[in-house]
């Protein structure tokens, strides 16, 4: 292992972790937008991003999917950095690609508060934000200002984009819903996310159904034709019946790609300890996906040729190992980010620099 990033792992987990994980009264959503902040306003600073590349080594192994040239395989996952703040830090951090949103085409507050709460003993989060954002629009003029564009430009890796449902639009109006997203963030993004997997948000899974997401997908991959690959992210709650539909609506629409998984709503794998959290509404994340989520990789990668980016329970590098032995040429990251620090991507960065 790079003793460098020892270093940071040591750091991040002996110091960083516990001052943050403590910080604001414990309330992992005010450390969470501290963080976010705070990358934002380093992100500015040419030494920042010096010491952080330095820190983090290379991005690894170059790869191409769906006709996006990544220079690394790790990325960052929906959800961290939804208003694009920070966009400008994730390649610093050692990501070869970063995925902001999910945002919806009005701004919404979200759920209300308190909506993430911290299973330390189990690895992972609960959390039922419900699409918080400041709105697509917001987001547009957000990185035009930054200078973000498709094609590397700006951020110096792949932008990912993902865009879901309104909240107070009903479902029968979900399309025109997405339409209007796709035609504010798709100027930015080197790929869109279609989010119709995301437990928070009353309504939306009904739109992995064969039928509706067939629908929807038609008119966003005919609007973003000549623009920008569209990936459909799905949930680890369907059953192999439902996926097969969602694969077959994914490959009649012609979408470039899939995302597997969002949280899940099932607790099993909690620590006996956190029980007491288990009744908490919204999706888990972290360590207790990290089956489930391989199952699902595993189904879809022998049930399609769409690429498939692997999500949910990566927490170590080995982990991520896994989901690439199973097909998956790319993975994300988010709670295993929040448990683990910038070390996590530059560990799987080295495993994948190794095994080129």
């Amino acid at each position: 292992m790079n003793p460098r990033v020892s270093l940071v792992g040591a750091g991040y987990r002996g110091v960083v972790r516990p001052l943050l994980f403590r910080s604001h009264h414990g309330d992992p959503e005010g450390v969470h937008e501290q963080m976010i902040g705070t990358l934002a306003r380093l992100s500015r600073s040419p030494g920042f991003v010096s010491a952080a590349r330095l820190l983090a080594g290379s991005r690894g192994a170059p790869v191409t999917v769906a006709g996006i040239d990544f220079p690394g395989r790790v990325g960052l996952a929906a959800g961290m950095d939804k208003d694009g703040r920070a966009v400008l830090a994730w390649q610093a951090l050692g990501f070869g690609f970063a995925e902001l949103g999910t945002v919806t085409a009005q701004a919404q507050p979200g759920n209300d508060k308190p909506r993430v709460f911290r299973l330390s003993k189990s690895r992972a989060l609960i959390n039922r934000m419900g699409f918080n954002n400041a709105g697509a629009a917001r987001l547009h003029h957000e990185l035009s200002l930054l200078g973000v564009y498709r094609n590397n430009d700006g951020a110096g890796i792949p932008i990912g984009i993902s865009i879901g449902k309104t909240k107070i639009v009903p479902v029968e109006d979900a399309v025109d819903d997405y339409l209007t997203s796709l035609d504010l963030v798709i100027p930015h993004a080197d790929y869109v996310a279609i989010n119709v997997s995301s437990p928070n948000t009353p309504g939306l899974r009904s739109l992995q159904d064969g039928g509706a997401l067939l629908t929807l997908l038609k008119a966003l991959v005919e609007r973003a034709a000549g623009r920008a690959p569209l990936f459909v992210k799905i949930a680890p709650d369907l059953t192999e019946p439902q996926i097969d539909e969602v694969l077959a609506a994914a490959t009649d629409a012609g979408v470039a790609g899939l995302i597997a998984t969002n949280t899940t709503l099932s607790r099993d794998g909690i620590d006996p300890a956190e029980q007491s959290l288990a009744g908490e509404a919204g999706g888990l994340s972290g360590a207790p996906l990290t089956v489930r989520a391989r199952e699902v990789i595993g189904y879809l990668v022998s049930h399609t040729d769409l690429p498939v980016i692997a999500a949910g329970g990566i927490m170590t590098a080995d982990d991520a190992s896994a989901m690439f032995d199973l097909g998956a040429p790319l993975v994300q990251l988010y709670t295993g980010f929040v448990y683990a620090g910038p070390a996590l991507p530059a560990r799987i960065n080295a495993l994948t620099r190794r095994n080129r």
